[in-house]
């Protein structure tokens, strides 16, 4: 093959690579528009637990850090949100403001945390007990403030009751503020997941990522060649965290509410369960299959909660013992396999053809 060849063979593969990566992201634009505005909020509230999914497979899939902590940086953030707002949200640019102040309060728990685990030297699987202590003690704590004495302001927490009211989201318009909710929530969602998509990618394809594989394969070797290894864990820790949060606080607007079960033992589980299943090492799997469980799960839950837990503990088991990858990892390897004999004939035939043409 020659250079000029090989260039547009490479150009076209390149091409067909990123058509391949901007055809979900066209279809999830055009979605609202062939669904009802029930059916768009519904799509949104799948989405936005996607932030929390990215934010795990950063930390385990690339740092090694195994976290059960996303759901409390949920939490933390929808009360954070909740009893801003309440106190605060009558214009547009509090809400605004709400949803950064539940964003830096994860950030600066998620900060304190981090530093005492990884600065204290807590390693492998002890830092997923200490990080499902903290969920599980934050939810402890949240469900025992029922009374007319926890209160923040206008703000009052009720409990295992959860708190709601909280002000939507709006943005400044002619005819007054419009509240961003179904369609226009929708795409507020899907735009800062690929803006977090993007940047993820960027982050986690450069310098940073390696370095925090390396730390993953070897710790003591990357730290000889001179890696500040606790600092890596703690940044990657913080932006997981963060990413928690943020789908915390996407909750807590998109339904006005939220209760310290979405805090408990079920809820820390299912960030892992949705990683492991699409793929702890692949962002775009885990945008897609996080997004497609929690439609699965949505659905099932008409039926009775207990099903979907079934199903996802199925497809954990399945996952453990046949495709310790990921699914998604896993089809798409078996679908290269599949087409690579294919592929591999039809270069041997036309090297004939070639050759059978020069010797006319």
């Amino acid at each position: 093959m020659t250079q000029s060849n090989m260039s547009s063979h490479l150009a076209r593969k390149s091409g067909t690579s990123r058509a391949l990566h901007a055809a979900p992201w066209l279809v999830a634009l055009c979605l609202p528009l062939i669904v009802d505005a029930n059916t768009s909020g519904n799509l949104a509230y799948c989405l936005l637990w996607a932030f929390s999914a990215v934010g795990l497979a950063a930390m385990w899939g690339y740092g090694g850090i195994l976290s059960f902590g996303q759901t409390a940086f949920f939490g933390l953030s929808g009360y954070s949100y909740g009893i801003f707002t309440l106190n605060y949200g009558d214009i547009w640019f509090e809400s605004w403001l709400g949803l950064g102040v539940g964003l830096m309060v994860s950030v600066v728990v998620a900060a304190l945390i981090g530093y005492m685990i990884f600065y204290g030297g807590i390693k492998g699987v002890f830092i997923g007990i200490v990080t499902l202590s903290v969920t599980l003690v934050l939810e402890t704590f949240m469900s025992q403030t029922a009374g007319p004495q926890w209160a923040i302001g206008e703000a009052r927490l009720n409990g295992y009751n959860g708190m709601g009211g909280m002000a939507p989201l709006t943005i400044p318009w002619p005819g007054g503020p419009l509240t961003l909710e179904n369609a226009s929530f929708y795409y507020l969602v899907l735009a800062l997941l690929i803006v977090v998509y993007a940047v993820m990618r960027r982050l986690l394809d450069g310098t940073f990522g390696l370095t925090l594989i390396a730390i993953r394969e070897n710790p003591q070797r990357a730290e000889m060649l001179g890696v500040d290894i606790r600092r890596h864990q703690l940044l990657v820790f913080v932006l997981g965290c963060t990413l928690g949060g943020l789908s915390g606080a996407l909750y807590t607007i998109w339904g006005s509410y939220i209760t310290p079960s979405t805090m408990g033992l079920t809820a820390a589980a299912m960030p892992v369960i949705w990683v492991a299943t699409s793929g702890r090492k692949t962002i775009g799997g885990t945008i897609f299959g996080t997004a497609l469980l929690v439609w699965l799960s949505q659905n099932l839950a008409v039926y009775g909660s207990q099903y979907a837990l079934i199903l996802l503990g199925a497809i954990l088991l399945i996952v453990v013992l046949a495709a310790p990858e990921g699914l998604l990892p896993f089809v798409t390897r078996q679908l290269k396999r599949l087409s690579g004999p294919a592929r591999d004939g039809t270069h041997q035939r036309t090297a004939c053809l070639k050759q059978e043409e020069g010797k006319s």
